[in-house]
């Protein structure tokens, strides 16, 4: 089971990768959006914004999210971290109930292309 440390870890690469993309993923990326990542098994969640083409988590707390970002994931500590070293395909993992993701309908259509 991935760690709390290893999965913000995970995040932070996650935010290095599309801080450095190009094109459409860039576009996507410059998004200005609260974020929410909550880890079921561990309970925790990390709560923070989606800006300058960065994830900036500015709080991590026990338990599902205390307030409704406008992008909430979902998932397992060890899927987040297998889909940020690329272990996980994101559609198969979403498809699967794996992963879920909730935001309003035009930052779904944006955030496909970072996935």
């Amino acid at each position: 089971m991935a760690t709390i440390e290893e999965c913000r870890t995970a995040l932070d690469k996650l935010s290095d990768t599309m801080q450095h993309a190009e094109g459409d993923v860039r576009a996507a990326a410059a998004m200005d959006r609260s974020v929410s990542c909550h880890l079921t098994d561990l309970d925790v969640t990390f709560a923070g914004r989606l800006s300058g083409g960065r994830i900036k988590v500015h709080d991590t707390f026990s338990g599902p999210p205390r307030e409704k970002a406008q992008i909430r994931l979902a998932m397992k500590g060890d899927d987040l971290v297998a889909l940020v070293d690329g272990e996980l395909h994101f559609a198969r993992a979403w498809g699967s109930g794996r992963v879920r993701v909730e935001a309003g309908l035009r930052d779904l259509f944006r955030l496909r292309k970072l996935l």
